[in-house]
């Protein structure tokens, strides 16, 4: 099985600097044509299945990349964004002044971190494992794309290389619409290609 692992287009609330997770915001029309492009490079795999977060910023994303092919869409709510808590919808720049440990650890000592009524990393990645038990079970499908968030694709990166909590935002960086792929074989884990941006560049 290939996994094709992606993030949504850019936002309203990526280019205004806001904290998403379990909030919405709509595609802008450059992560529409990120989303677009994505597709174009992927016309070719024929894809069994899609699963997406529900969150219409990666729904919209993963119905442009199937484009008028006939493909099931898996919303699944658990490739949610990490749920911020009371941080959602506010600016990087102002949880950074109001609660500037807190935020430092999240992104750099992501085993400190204790959030304001959202996720635990632990809890995040016990809900991405789940959904990656239910994609292994897809044993006839050879080709699944997922569509979720950046959180998210390194959820898959930590449990999928093992990695520790404190490694959870090592390189590389999720951009918007990257793609890795993820080849599985039984017990063997292979990353053909690692947050790759060449359809947008």
């Amino acid at each position: 099985m290939k996994i094709y692992l992606t993030r949504h287009g850019e936002t309203e609330w990526n280019l205004e600097g806001r904290l998403q997770g379990s909030l919405d915001a709509k595609l802008t029309q450059k992560g529409i044509e990120e989303a677009t492009m994505l597709g174009k490079s992927l016309k070719d795999v024929n894809f069994d299945l899609i699963f997406s977060s529900p969150l219409s910023r990666a729904l919209d994303t993963a119905n442009i990349v199937k484009g008028d092919n006939e493909i099931e869409i898996i919303a699944h709510k658990n490739l949610k964004e990490i749920s911020f808590g009371d941080w959602e919808g506010m600016l990087h720049k102002e949880i950074e002044e109001s609660h500037s440990e807190r935020y430092n650890n999240f992104w750099m000592k992501p085993h400190l971190y204790e959030p304001l009524n959202g996720e635990t990393y632990d809890e995040f990645t016990d809900r991405i494992q789940v959904v990656i038990n239910e994609i292994l079970e897809q044993k006839d499908k050879n080709n699944v794309l997922v569509v979720a968030h950046a959180g998210v694709v390194k959820a898959f990166y930590k449990i999928l290389k093992n990695l520790s909590i404190k490694e959870f935002w090592n390189e590389p960086f999720v951009h918007n619409t990257c793609l890795t792929i993820i080849n599985i074989d039984e017990d063997k884990i292979d990353f053909e290609i690692e947050c790759d941006t060449s359809h947008i560049a």
